[in-house]
């Protein structure tokens, strides 16, 4: 089969489908609409599924002629809480939903990698996962929890990049994206009249020095060639201008690239926390809450999808991904089963970098990306079987490969 050919014969068809998501899109965890048209569309393709897992998640088994490893495919489909700006005919129709991360999109090219599976024999089983609520790194754990990767080999997947050609990919060996934590803090004071500050306990003066006393953990605690951010993204405190309030709410995230950084992060911001508090005579609650590990891909798995973009796009089309510290709940599967997780271009064909990127209430996507995504990933699986069949078959394992 000649996949790109195959992909572009059904893209009317996958386009269709993704503006149809895109004008209705769902929250995480609200995606019941859009699993019910995924549900239709495997229907007419004779694909058994289970719904409902993880949220609004779907798992589907397409099973090959013959015994052999079982290689998974996830696709997410929740949007944001973004105020679409556009301007398409077909932009969203629900005020401050969009689908402004292009998982409409990804759930096309997964139903039209499962089109052109059904159209080529192959040993072993592809299972697909249609995943809820990535945006809030809860959905890979959810789906996990239920069982979507018992019996799964391996694991592959990939992200529209806006900045990135339409028609180009890019991977990456090692971690790829950043983990993701999240941090609440809570600072009790005294408050009392803002023109009398000597008799109160000021939780707001606290919480700045906070802000940035944090920032230390990242210039003068971790090497230079560790990348971590500490961002405090809101501090809510008072609700009057002569009034200085008891307490202090902040949140933040925290995103690092190496997994033995992430795990010291805790205690050192802790630390910071408690002893900035006690010299600002308040008291600290800090709630560390770990949400996703750093998306750290596998060599061989790596390996394999650069083969096969080089033999579908060609490997001048092919580029190494800048890291970034933007984080991804695929990494939760790549933590249990090795995979590979790669950017595919979804910008325009000149001046992708001044794109509007992801989670921009502006970003657009090139559509032409969709069939070339749905043909990428049934190569990737097809392949993969067909050199992991025989890898089993050679050690007398006829079905798994080693």
């Amino acid at each position: 089969m000649n996949v790109i050919d195959a992909g572009k014969r059904i893209a009317d068809e996958l386009i269709a489908f993704r503006r149809d998501l895109h004008r209705y899109p769902e929250l995480s965890f609200q995606e019941s609409e859009t699993a019910a048209k995924v549900g239709r569309q495997l229907e007419a393709l004779g694909i058994a599924y289970k719904p409902g897992v993880g949220g609004h998640g779907i798992v589907a088994d397409i099973k090959g002629g013959r015994p052999g490893p079982v290689i998974a495919l996830r696709a997410d489909m929740d949007a944001l809480p973004i105020e679409e700006e556009s301007g398409l005919a077909y932009a969203s129709a629900r005020p401050g939903v969009m689908h402004a991360c292009g998982h409409d999109a990804h759930t096309a090219i997964l139903l039209g990698a499962a089109r052109l599976l059904r159209e080529e024999p192959f040993a072993g089983t592809v299972r697909l996962l249609f995943q809820s609520a990535e945006e809030i790194n809860a959905g890979a754990k959810a789906m996990i929890g239920e069982g979507a990767l018992e019996g799964v080999d391996e694991i592959y997947g990939l992200h529209n990049l806006p900045t990135l050609a339409a028609g180009m990919a890019a991977t990456k060996y090692g971690p790829l994206m950043g983990s993701v934590d999240r941090i609440e803090l809570t600072i009790e004071g005294r408050g009392g009249h803002g023109a009398i500050p000597d008799q109160t306990v000021d939780p707001v003066v606290c919480a700045s020095a906070i802000v940035m006393g944090l920032q230390t953990i990242v210039s003068r605690e971790v090497s230079p060639f560790d990348p971590v951010v500490v961002t405090i993204g809101s501090i809510q405190a008072g609700h009057a201008n002569n009034v200085i309030p008891h307490r202090a709410e902040l949140t933040g995230t925290v995103r690092t690239f190496e997994p033995r950084v992430q795990e010291a992060m805790p205690a050192r911001i802790e630390r910071i926390v408690k002893q900035i508090a006690d010299g600002y005579r308040c008291t600290a609650e800090l709630r560390y809450i770990r949400q996703v590990p750093v998306l750290m891909n596998h060599d061989a798995c790596v390996s394999h999808v650069d083969s096969v973009l080089d033999r579908v796009i060609g490997a001048e089309r092919r580029i190494t991904a800048a890291p970034t510290l933007a984080g991804e709940d695929f990494s939760v599967y790549l933590e249990r089963i090795p995979g590979c997780f790669f950017w595919l271009g979804s910008g325009p064909l000149e001046d992708a970098d001044q794109a509007c990127g992801l989670h921009h209430p502006r970003y657009t996507l090139n559509e032409e990306c969709i069939p070339l995504g749905a043909s990428l990933l049934a190569a990737i699986a097809l392949h993969r079987l067909a050199a992991s069949t025989a890898i089993g078959t050679a050690a007398g394992e006829p079905g798994r490969h080693e």
